[in-house]
């Protein structure tokens, strides 16, 4: 990956994993690499961002590469955001269904295998398995009339 960092002129990374800081994939080097006015748009600041020098909301320069460091991007573009999050919800919606419409759940796929939570109530995801389970306990029900319970 180093190679194809240093050689472009424009950086999107984005990279996240839940609970835990965003992992490193340009390191200070890489970017004494890169050509001077190339810019890196560093969407996980917030965690800690995929970028070494990344700062979260600013923008910085450092080895004559413009770091920009934005954790909410998509709040300055909402229409857009909104628009491509619509799309890529009919994306997984689409990815399963078949072209007649009918569900296509196919567990050999890596999008499906590393998506699905549950299908035909069962879990999916060991982890959670042992998980209390989320449903609360149905209401007592109300005392008879006349107060003889």
């Amino acid at each position: 990956m180093r190679k194809h960092i240093v050689e472009a002129d424009v950086v999107i990374t984005t990279a996240l994993i839940p609970g835990k800081p965003a992992p490193k994939l340009v390191t200070e080097d890489m970017v004494q690499e890169m050509h001077d006015g190339s810019v890196i748009v560093d969407l996980a600041t917030a965690t800690g961002g995929n970028c070494e020098l990344s700062k979260d909301n600013e923008t910085v320069v450092a080895h004559g590469v413009i770091i920009v460091g934005d954790s909410n991007l998509p709040g300055s573009v909402p229409q857009h955001a909104s628009e491509m999050y619509a799309k890529n919800v009919l994306n997984v919606v689409e990815h399963f269904h078949d072209k007649e419409g009918n569900r296509k759940v196919d567990f050999e796929d890596e999008i499906t295998a590393g998506s699905v939570v549950t299908c035909d109530g069962q879990i999916r995801i060991p982890e959670l398995a042992g998980s209390p389970d989320p449903t609360p306990a149905p209401a007592p029900a109300p005392a008879p009339e006349g107060g003889n319970a």
